[in-house]
């Protein structure tokens, strides 16, 4: 098992909690881009009471990514551009994978 140095202890938690979130809001932002939104408003408009959970679950759980997303900028010390940044990576499908990819790069090469 690695040791983590201290830096990396003290960000750990957060670190965990914005990385859960980040793919969580992920997944939810897919789904909602391309199967509620799609079957809503172009095609299937029966089928869509059997996916309408998709933006409801997703709008409920979308401030406990922000949450998370603000406290793991806050811990690491990032800009508030990066923050904001970071923020609004939960909005769009593949942004907030992008950002959890980043999060951890910066995470593993802290000394």
């Amino acid at each position: 098992m690695n040791q983590l140095n201290p830096r990396q202890a003290a960000l750990n938690g957060a670190m965990i909690r914005f990385r859960i979130m980040a793919i969580y809001a992920g997944v939810m932002s897919l789904l909602l881009w391309f199967v509620s939104i799609p079957t809503h408003y172009l095609f299937f408009k029966d089928f869509y009471e059997y996916v309408s959970w998709i933006s409801l679950v997703h709008g409920f759980t979308y401030p406990i990514y922000v949450f998370a997303a603000f406290h793991y900028c806050l811990k690491a010390g990032k800009s508030l551009k990066s923050t904001i940044l970071f923020i609004l990576a939960g909005t769009l499908p593949i942004a907030s994978f992008v950002a959890e990819r980043r999060a951890l790069r910066e995470f593993n090469s802290l000394k």
